[in-house]
């Protein structure tokens, strides 16, 4: 006994078929002519029996049964597309693995043919992909969307999100026509050279599961966005979990999740590890620019001592003039953030002026420096000067100190020093001899007496409530040349 199998390559057969539909299937069948089967010397009782055709199917090289009529399969892929379909519209769907059939014409008495056994072994096998176009980042593939004007998009708008629509067009028409020299920039003007992803950058035509493919939106917010790189960060003297979750972009609800144990109150330690576990973008943007801008340049200054002027005056003697230069920068930004700046060129337009300033050294011990120091140890100022229940408040407050020593706020003479019989009660008045002078009201005790020199920072009473007071406090006024001023403006805490 012995088999004889003509196979022929000619597809007339299933593409006549095409399920009728206008999605793209992946069903093709080859087709092969009669096969008889003869045994040597019963010849005859062979032609009693009928010849039938039977098909051999398989999911790629995969053999999955043999079937009587392949329509039935047809029709078993013809639904599953149509199910996915009515779930993702507007998608080119097919079979994720190429269905075939291999016809042979058999004797009917011979045939083994188990529909049943086909359909069920299809069942889990057949999956509807959907055509795609991926976007590949570094060699792999991270995000798939319907086709290639949306990657295309995609990616253009990840660059959009650091340079302007304006810019990038300007410099994509550039990159198009002929090279020609660049115009010079105006003031203040901005040029875009080169707009680059950080990583290799591509799309590819692939086949996916429909409920991979995402919107081009969905693309670049995960191209942005990116995946979870674990880190490590070694906590030094000084550092605090709000500073350390700052630093790199958490919050402290994050820190304190990332980290087994800890909490928003936990004391750390030099030396001891966090985790800061952040997303790591899949691409990040890099921008070359061309900046021309017109700057000033600082002047230095000269200070020349004169010890025949008394310590604390000063005089110009040539005004100072800040210069002007024009400069071109070279800047590349990652993400819209500089992390690199040089100049290309640089032209001085006009020489900055030094100033000259005369500055005295001689010491006069009644005589001020001409700045103020704060009269008080610590405390905090209650109330300023300013209107206050109806009337002229003429200096500020100064309450709650940690100490109650009340200090001369530069050197000078003491012009007055009692109780003044009014609101006031215990005050001292200094005269820096340099048109400055100096009140310190409502003391407990007065340190100095009139005609006593005193100099800067030196104790000179005790602080109290004497006179109109509602408290402990020291009220403190300054006066330049009779004119009351804002103690605010010149003293230095």
């Amino acid at each position: 006994m012995f088999k004889w199998v003509k196979k022929v390559t000619s597809a007339s057969e299933s593409t006549a078929k095409s399920f009728n539909k206008t999605i793209n299937r992946t069903i093709a069948a080859g087709f092969a002519a009669a096969a008889l089967t003869f045994a040597g010397g019963v010849s005859a009782s062979a032609n009693d029996d009928k010849l039938v055709t039977v098909y051999y199917v398989y999911m790629g090289d995969e053999y999955i049964g043999t079937v009587s009529d392949k329509k039935v399969i047809e029709d078993m892929a013809d639904k599953k597309i149509s199910e996915a379909e009515g779930s993702y519209k507007g998608l080119k769907l097919a079979l994720a693995t190429e269905l075939s059939f291999i016809p042979e014409q058999v004797f009917e008495s011979s045939s083994e043919v188990n529909e049943l056994e086909a359909v069920n072994g299809l069942k889990d096998k057949m999956e509807v992909h959907a055509e795609a176009t991926a976007l590949v980042i570094g060699g792999k593939e991270v995000a798939y969307v319907e086709n290639d004007e949306q990657a295309k998009a995609a990616l253009q708008k990840i660059k959009t999100s650091y340079v302007s629509e304006k810019d990038l067009k300007a410099l994509e028409e550039r990159k198009e026509s002929a090279k020609t020299p660049l115009p010079q920039l105006k003031e203040n003007e901005t040029r875009l050279l080169d707009v680059r992803f950080t990583e290799d950058v591509s799309i590819s035509e692939t086949t996916v599961k429909p409920d991979q493919i995402i919107s081009t939106d969905e693309a670049v917010k995960l191209l942005q966005k990116g995946t979870l790189e674990e880190k490590k960060y070694e906590v030094k003297e000084g550092d605090a979990l709000t500073n350390i979750a700052s630093a790199h972009n958490l919050d402290m609800n994050q820190l304190v999740e990332l980290n087994s144990g800890l909490k928003e109150d936990s004391l750390i330690k030099a030396g001891q590890e966090l985790n800061v576990t952040v997303y790591k973008p899949y691409v990040k943007v890099i921008a070359d620019k061309e900046v021309f801008k017109k700057e000033k340049i600082g002047y230095e200054q000269e200070v020349i001592e004169d010890s025949s002027m008394p310590k604390g005056e000063t005089k110009v003697k040539q005004e100072g003039k800040e210069g002007v230069r024009a400069a071109t920068y070279l800047i590349s930004e990652e993400n819209g953030q500089t992390f690199k700046k040089e100049v290309k060129e640089e032209k001085v337009l006009e020489d900055p002026v030094k100033q000259i300033v005369i500055k005295g050294t001689k010491v006069i011990p009644s005589r001020g420096e001409g700045s103020l120091a704060y009269p008080a140890v610590g405390g905090y100022i209650s109330s300023k000067m300013g209107y206050r229940w109806g009337k002229m408040h003429k200096g500020i407050d100064i309450a709650r100190p940690s100490d109650r020593t009340i200090k001369a706020a530069d050197n000078g003479t003491v012009v007055s020093a009692g109780n003044d019989g009014g609101g006031y009660g215990n005050k001292i008045v200094i005269d820096h001899n340099n048109g400055f002078r100096t009140v310190y009201a409502h003391l407990d005790s007065i340190s100095v007496s009139v005609g006593q020199t005193v100099s800067k920072g030196s104790k000179i009473g005790i602080m109290g409530s004497t006179g109109d007071s509602t408290g402990v406090h020291l009220h403190f006024e300054v006066y330049k040349n009779g004119k009351m001023q804002d103690p605010l403006k010149y003293i230095n805490k």
